[in-house]
């Protein structure tokens, strides 16, 4: 941050911590929500209880929705 005075700077820091908390709020809510959604769809399986029992592929499955959940919160903020 060359040439910017100490004010600048430090408003310039403060935006970066709003907006990096604001991502991890969306990030938050955001899986919640589409997990939540997912289960609801999938009403014919419990997928808690298959990943307890060690079903890997119904953890790949909520793994790549959190990641695609991600990548949208990341694209949109």
């Amino acid at each position: 941050m060359i040439g910017l005075g100490l004010e600048e700077t430090l408003l310039q820091y403060v935006r970066a911590v709003g907006w990096s908390v604001t991502a991890a709020v969306g990030f938050a809510f955001g899986v919640g929500i589409a997990l939540k959604v997912f289960d609801w769809l999938s009403t014919d399986i419990d997928e808690w209880e298959e990943i307890k029992k060690g079903n890997i592929g119904v953890s790949l499955i909520f793994i790549s929705l959190i990641v695609m959940v991600g990548l949208l919160v990341y694209k949109v903020i």
